[in-house]
């Protein structure tokens, strides 16, 4: 737990997944600068919207204020350290009302504090879904740290929800505040995008937000032609699903597999559901929003597909991999297997010889590595 000072009293947080990396917090100058803009509280504040709270900093620095405070965005993550910074701060979990980002807040809203995300797509997404929910004095304050913060930002919010200012730079942090125009009538954007599955005759729709949803990334690519062919009932679970074209790919080859899709986003788990059903009209699969397999019961798994992401937000490291192939280990049957792919140069092949006695590549090309690992 590091200690907060914020303009709403101290907290004690942490991240989630936790970390073993001392350096990294669960807060940044952003998250206090959109705090200080919005203290003191003005006397006819009822209620803030907070949109992709990473940690849960900005909830929690307002649910012992006594106003309604909402949480929406894409991470089941986020709001896994949400709950957890309540817990830990005393503050009571209902204090904070949770919505994913498939599903809408309830309006009207007045005050809106935005974390601005790396995806363009699922910023334009939110705004555009939240302009119709907006009061006709709503105030949107917008905060990145300034190298994470996308120049067509402040275009965004003056296309969506009103005329912007840029405030100065503070601690390498930048808050864009937006006043809601009445008179504008943005036009409806279409931000879902399409691509073919090789070798099929399927077309992946990706939600806004989605990984690689311009086009199939290459360790996904990469993976396809591992994946076995197999008689009876396997179980399969597409770990980390993202649009679903992995655990799609296996269930074309695999007729009797019953699948599992899993991610921490909203977004990825609707698009590979959509895509599933699509592809396989009729078929049943389950689709869980979660922390990988953290749930998941004993010798419950056959195979585990697994494309680990590289980062967390903006940190990349590889916490999140050894984590996923943590769980898997704790799933699978003593005679099931997990395919991961990576960047050769993380080094894929010995994490997994932490958790499993046999570990070798099945596939590849100059830049990515496909392992199959037993336990």
């Amino acid at each position: 737990m590091q200690p907060c000072d914020t303009p709403f009293g101290s907290l004690r947080l942490d991240r989630y997944p936790p970390t073993r990396n001392p350096t990294l917090q669960p807060f940044d100058a952003a998250d206090l600068y959109l705090l200080q803009q919005l203290a003191p509280l003005p006397p006819t504040l009822t209620g803030v919207l907070v949109v992709n709270d990473q940690f849960g900093t900005l909830a929690c620095a307002l649910a012992g204020t006594g106003i309604s405070v909402t949480s929406w965005g894409d991470s089941h993550l986020a709001e896994r350290a949400l709950l957890n910074n309540l817990r830990e701060n005393q503050l009571p979990t209902q204090a904070v009302t949770v919505v994913d980002s498939q599903q809408l807040p309830s309006g009207p809203i007045s005050h809106v504090l935005l974390r601005i995300p790396k995806s363009l797509a699922l910023l334009e997404d939110q705004l555009s879904r939240l302009r119709p929910l907006l009061a006709d004095d709503a105030v949107v304050i917008a905060g990145a740290m300034l190298k994470h913060l996308p120049p067509s930002a402040g275009d965004l919010l003056a296309k969506y929800i009103g005329p912007y200012q840029a405030s100065l730079a503070w601690k390498k942090a930048r808050l864009l505040t937006a006043r809601f125009d009445a008179g504008l009538a943005p036009a409806a954007a279409e931000l879902t995008t399409r691509y073919a599955l090789p070798d099929s005759d399927v077309e992946l729709h990706n939600r806004p937000g989605v990984f690689s949803r311009q086009r199939l990334d290459i360790g996904t690519r990469v993976l396809l032609p591992c994946i076995p062919r197999a008689a009876g009932p396997l179980r399969i679970v597409d770990l980390g699903c993202g649009n679903g074209a992995l655990g799609i790919h296996a269930a074309l080859l695999n007729p009797e597999a019953q699948l599992t899709f899993i991610d921490e986003s909203y977004a990825a788990v609707a698009s590979a559901r959509d895509n599933f059903l699509r592809a396989c009209p009729g078929r049943e699969a389950r689709f869980l929003v979660s922390d990988g397999l953290i749930d998941a019961a004993a010798d419950s798994a056959d195979l585990v597909l697994c494309n680990p992401p590289f980062h967390q937000q903006q940190v990349i490291g590889d916490e999140i991999a050894m984590r996923l192939f943590q769980q898997s280990h704790a799933a699978l049957t003593s005679t099931g297997s997990v395919l991961a792919v990576g960047n050769r140069h993380l080094g894929y092949h010995v994490k997994l010889r932490r958790f499993f006695s046999t570990v070798e590549q099945v596939g590849g090309n100059s830049k990515f590595v496909v392992l199959r690992a037993q336990r």
